[in-house]
């Protein structure tokens, strides 16, 4: 798209509202919007193919975490991991999507979203095709990380994305994608080891998912040339609007998002790594313990999908914020009293207080005006919130070990839900990170 020729009139204010009814930002006949300068499609003839290509990578954000973590036994003997290693491979993708998703922001202000995304794809399908073909524990270390290097940048991007293209419909966009997230976390986890016992090897039970990797490649690629072409066509003399950079980490505001999303993160792997052995603790057997680990994640896909919708048409979160912290509230204080006799609803409620991902998704498109303030939020976000996180399943598994029981492990993960509760009352009402710089 050739930006129009430049003018002395006058800036043009775009009164377009957004998702909150707030404008967006300024547009200044002879500098191409930000939209132009990453190739958005228009929505006539690209955003069906960005809709379908998000989803795509949506479920892969997670299949090559769930699938290692439930064949982590397999791997371990197939190539002699000692404890230190295994307990390293399982704690690299809160280090990977924490150190690496925060350079997504310069990626961004360089290259197109789309070729952006096509690269991160291809990272975590030859990442995933490597890791299965080596007989060297340390290779197959290095190439998971290049393949969670793929998922640390889409996890920054999808927001990002949401907002560019579907700023009037960021609740219902984002309920789709952290649908298909939750989906693919859930069938990669539960047939992983199925699909290794098929075909007689664990290396099937991780490698399969490269697959899907690459097919999530295909729909970014158009996008990408179509981007190209755009820049291509552009004058050599037009001028291009170079935003203003936005550092969430100098605002309250970032700082109170990212406090949210890692304590939301560090009580979701928390439970994740260790829900199935306090129920096995509690005299279920482990086939019983596994299943009611997995209801969590199955009951939250129809949680993910409303989630979102629901938090965008709300004025302020504050009642979500305090009802998905009266959930998780209740779940804790039952699996410590009571975990064999209510354990279905203690599930339940679990279930719906990790409502808060897919809330503070939302949120991250929420409370920016620009793709460039959401890119910048959810970076800032997620990579100090995934820093957060990777302290739940080690310190929960340090109290648990100091004190034979799950009194000690509760008490703490109550104690980080004041600690969100308390900064998911600050990112409550409306405001913006562009208005805190």
């Amino acid at each position: 798209m050739t930006p129009p020729p430049a003018s002395t009139e006058a800036p043009i204010r775009d009164r377009t509202p957004t998702a909150e009814g707030t404008p967006t930002t300024d547009v200044t006949p002879g500098l191409a919007p930000a939209a132009s300068r990453v190739g958005t499609p228009s929505p006539a003839t690209g955003g069906a193919l960005v809709l379908v290509g998000m989803l795509l990578v949506a479920l892969n954000l997670r299949a090559a975490v769930t699938s290692l973590g439930a064949l982590l036994d397999e791997v371990r003997g197939g190539l002699g991991l000692s404890g230190t290693m295994a307990g390293f491979v399982t704690t690299l993708p809160t280090i990977a999507f924490a150190g690496l998703g925060a350079l997504t922001p310069w990626l961004v202000r360089r290259y197109a979203p789309a070729r952006v995304l096509v690269v991160a794809m291809l990272a975590l399908t030859v990442g995933q095709v490597l890791r299965v073909a080596t007989d060297s524990a340390a290779v197959f270390v290095l190439t998971s990380a290049l393949a969670l290097a793929g998922i640390a940048v889409a996890n920054i991007l999808l927001p990002m994305l949401v907002k560019q293209h579907f700023g009037h419909r960021t609740g219902l966009v984002t309920g789709a994608y952290t649908m298909a997230l939750t989906i693919g976390t859930t069938v990669a986890a539960a047939s992983a080891v199925p699909v290794a016992h098929a075909f007689g090897s664990w290396r099937a039970g991780l490698g399969v998912w490269a697959g899907l990797a690459a097919v999530a490649v295909l729909p970014w690629v158009p996008l990408a040339l179509r981007a190209r072409a755009a820049r291509r066509a552009a004058t050599p003399t037009a001028a291009v609007a170079t935003p203003a950079r936005i550092r969430p980490e100098r605002t309250r505001l970032g700082w109170a998002m990212a406090v949210y999303f890692g304590a939301q993160s560090l009580s979701g792997y928390a439970i994740m790594g260790w829900l199935a052995q306090l129920f096995r603790d509690s005299g279920y057997a482990p086939e019983a313990a596994g299943l009611l680990l997995a209801g969590v994640t199955a009951l939250g896909v129809p949680v993910a999908l409303g989630m979102p919708t629901l938090a965008g048409r709300l004025r302020t979160l504050r009642p979500l914020v305090l009802a998905l912290t009266a959930f998780s509230t209740a779940a804790y204080l039952g699996l410590a009293l009571a975990p064999r006799g209510l354990a279905p609803l203690w599930v339940l409620l679990l279930a719906l207080g990790q409502g808060a991902f897919p809330m503070i998704l939302t949120t991250i498109g929420l409370r920016a005006r620009t793709a460039e303030g959401t890119v910048a939020l959810s970076a800032f976000a997620q990579s100090t919130g995934y820093v957060i996180a990777a302290l739940g399943p080690l310190l929960v598994g340090i109290l648990y070990e100091a004190t034979g029981g799950w009194t000690a492990p509760l008490g703490f993960l109550l104690a980080a839900l004041a600690v969100q509760t308390g900064a998911g009352m600050m990112i409550a009402r409306p405001r913006y990170i562009e208005d805190e710089r």
